[in-house]
């Protein structure tokens, strides 16, 4: 590769999607107007391509050079299942329209590759319409669109299945669309309910499933002697939360050999007509997704059952950065709270790393190629 391949990175966050995206990429323009975010992206990356503020603020002209890819993991909670699926008319999620008016205002300068990172409702919201929209947009100013599920189990012990919708301006190569374990029922099902004239702009972009993830839960928590462990009591109020189900998992793991890791996270659910606060463990290896800690009931904890006892604390931010995939070296806010939001609010890195490699450089280097010629 004669020179990097350059991009703008908006809703940066914590700057994951950089990290993802690796050594052989510069970044010429990094934006995100929260500011505990923004001070992490200043301790972790060069601080002079970062700016913070609103994107509705900014015009074309403060995007220097023409990058080659435009990254936008827009804020998602309005597409949440766990929101108010306001979809992109939703106040925060609209922010998506911000960055999508700086892509119209380059021009000529557009990037030759867009991704856009969100939760798996936008596949849904409304019925569809929100996705038809973006589609729409997309196809609006000359891209060919796919879109991807991939759930961050499959390279690390969290799971966190998140949409990637690759766009790339004229039609792609044969060689890079076909058959993809990433095609997943939702996907299939946004397609179908797409209108005629946005189906004929469609990719099924083809990505090879990653190789078997070798990492459980167990391999990323801190030592015991480290952490801050609950009092008995707390633990047993973490138990009284429990379905049976639940706890007959957590009986049988007590009789078993040995040390089972499991993490616990609270849902509100609906038993006998009434919504109730239920602690729900798992103890396959893998951490529920991580959200930002806006509430108590949105930090994990982790489950400890060894010798007959169980013991329960809290996830520890650093735990969150790396079910995340960052390395140790990357600097968290000082605060736990800080620390859970830069992470829970982020790009899986390592599926960043693997879209990367797999098919957004092949399409930039296929893109140069015909430039070229």
């Amino acid at each position: 590769m004669s020179r990097p391949f350059t991009f703008y990175e908006f809703f940066a966050g914590g700057g994951m999607a950089r990290l993802g995206l690796g050594e052989g990429w510069s970044c010429l323009f990094a934006n995100d107007f929260d500011p505990v975010k923004a001070a992490a992206y200043r301790a972790n990356h060069e601080a002079a391509d970062f700016h913070q503020g609103d994107v509705w603020a900014l015009c074309a002209d403060d995007l220097p050079g023409a990058a080659d890819l435009a990254w936008a993991s827009s804020p998602c909670q309005d597409f949440s299942l766990a929101g108010a699926r306001a979809g992109l008319a939703g106040g925060r999620s609209s922010a998506f329209f911000g960055f999508w008016r700086l892509v119209q205002g380059l021009g000529a300068r557009r990037p030759r590759v867009i991704v856009i990172e969100n939760v798996v409702g936008l596949l849904s919201s409304h019925a569809g319409a929100d996705f038809t929209a973006l589609g729409e947009a997309l196809a609006a100013e000359g891209y060919v669109f796919g879109a991807l599920e991939i759930d961050a189990a499959r390279f690390l012990p969290q799971s966190r299945p998140r949409v990637f919708v690759v766009a790339v301006q004229g039609p792609p190569s044969p060689d890079l669309v076909g058959d993809s374990p990433f095609h997943t029922r939702a996907v299939r099902e946004a397609h179908a309910r797409l209108p005629d004239a946005l189906k004929a702009r469609w990719a099924w972009w083809r990505l090879a499933a990653p190789d078997a993830r070798n990492l459980d839960l167990a391999a990323i928590l801190e030592d015991d002697a480290d952490v801050a462990w609950h009092p008995p009591a707390r633990t047993s109020h973490w138990l009284s939360l429990m379905a049976p189900l639940h706890r007959q998992r957590l009986a049988a793991a007590a009789l078993a050999p040995g040390r089972t890791v499991g993490a616990v996270f609270r849902r509100t659910r609906e038993v006998a007509g009434q919504r109730v606060q239920r602690a729900e463990v798992r103890l396959d290896g893998l951490a529920g997704c991580l959200r930002t800690p806006r509430g108590g009931s949105s930090r994990q904890a982790i489950c400890i059952v060894e010798a007959g006892e169980i013991r329960t604390r809290l996830l520890s931010g650093r735990e969150a950065a790396r079910l995340m995939g960052l390395p140790d070296s990357y600097r968290l806010p000082k605060a736990v709270t800080a620390a859970l939001h830069v992470a829970g609010d982020g790009v899986a890195a390592p599926v960043v790393r693997h879209l990367a490699e797999r098919l957004l450089e092949p399409l930039l280097a296929e893109r140069c190629l015909i430039a070229a010629a």
